[in-house]
């Protein structure tokens, strides 16, 4: 990395989440930042796999990413690390991962203004501290934005909506890279969940789901988006109905976005694909069992949040804890394709 020494003043360093649909919805404290600090560049600190995310985002200057192991403190690294920032220049630093080995590096590089929430022993590391009710915890945009404004609690304040942006040219490059066109239906799946099993949508109703798609509307891409270890799952959507695109770790994720962005309606799990999808303003049908459909919401103009809200949800388990995944099971296709048709039609 080339080091320039800046007028920090001029310079702001955001240190991400390390988790996409996280990224996503801590992009209105960008949004807030700018507006408040026009004439500074923004600088986000961010893992390799979230960097495709905020390079989508206009607030960001520079995107660094981080040399660090996941998990791991590192320590020498991170004082390395430090010096670099240190040369950069900022004038504040936003630490989102409420970890202590993350608030260790602006303090390293003597940033003077260090603004975070209450983590693991970070007094002193980070100075100005906010505080998020445990009883009542903020939904996650509210969470990440209110660190543009002082430290007190204010759930009721309104919050930008989290934004992506990228072109039709380049949306249109990578259609022709994937061989889809741009002239037919673009629907995407997300039907894996990082959190864990529980999350997923079960593979017959998304089967059921593309099949009743493709019977009114012949002519759809139906495509399977994912990370490695959603290939399984998807091959078995495939499998069931082989008319799908199965593109789950067959593209980077700069690519997952440009078909994201280019889509006509995206029906995902609980995911940071969601998230995606949402801050593109892309239409979404999002399906929730066992997490809380009113903690991390989508945001598109046409959003629909579908939850059983069964007596046993929001259980927040990775797994079952009943052993039946009633609160996924009984969200069958057609509860996913009654929404979806009157976006498809629109």
């Amino acid at each position: 990395m080339s080091v320039v020494v800046q007028n920090p003043a001029n310079r702001i360093l955001v240190i991400a989440p390390n988790w996409i649909g996280d990224a996503v919805m801590a992009q209105p404290l960008l949004q807030l930042l700018k507006r408040d600090h026009p004439q500074a560049a923004i600088d986000v600190l961010a893992p390799a796999w979230v960097a495709p995310v905020l390079r989508a985002m206009v607030e960001v200057d520079t995107v660094l990413e981080t040399p660090f192991k996941h998990g791991s403190l590192q320590l020498r690294e991170r004082w390395r690390y430090a010096k670099i920032l240190r040369q950069r220049g900022y004038a504040a630093a936003y630490v989102l991962p409420n970890t202590l080995k993350f608030a260790l590096l602006p303090w390293m590089a003597g940033i003077k203004k260090r603004i975070g929430y209450k983590g693991e022993s970070r007094y002193g590391l980070i100075n100005v501290m906010h505080h998020d009710s445990k009883p009542v915890p903020r939904a996650m945009v509210a969470f990440y934005a209110a660190l543009a404004g002082a430290p007190v609690a204010d759930l009721a304040q309104n919050f930008p909506k989290p934004c992506l942006q990228m072109t039709t040219a380049q949306t249109g490059i990578v259609l022709q890279e994937m061989g889809l066109s741009a002239q037919q239906l673009l629907i995407c799946f997300a039907p894996g969940a990082e959190f864990g099993n529980a999350k997923r949508w079960p593979v017959g109703h998304f089967a059921e789901l593309a099949k009743t798609i493709l019977q009114a509307h012949p002519d759809a891409q139906i495509v399977l988006l994912g990370s490695p270890k959603d290939i399984e799952v998807c091959q078995q959507i495939e499998a069931a109905c082989p008319e799908v695109h199965q593109f789950a770790g067959k593209t980077r994720l700069d690519q997952a976005l440009a078909l994201i962005a280019a889509s006509n309606v995206m029906v995902s799990n609980d995911s940071g694909l969601l998230h995606i999808a949402s801050a593109f303003n892309r239409p979404v049908i999002a399906i929730y069992g066992p997490t809380d459909p009113d903690h991390a919401p989508p945001f598109s103009d046409i959003a629909h949040s579908l939850s059983l809200r069964l007596a046993c949800a929001p259980c927040k388990q990775r797994e079952c804890p009943l052993g039946h995944h009633d609160c996924m099971n009984r969200l069958d296709s057609q509860m996913v394709w009654q929404p979806m048709q009157h976006i498809l039609a629109a």
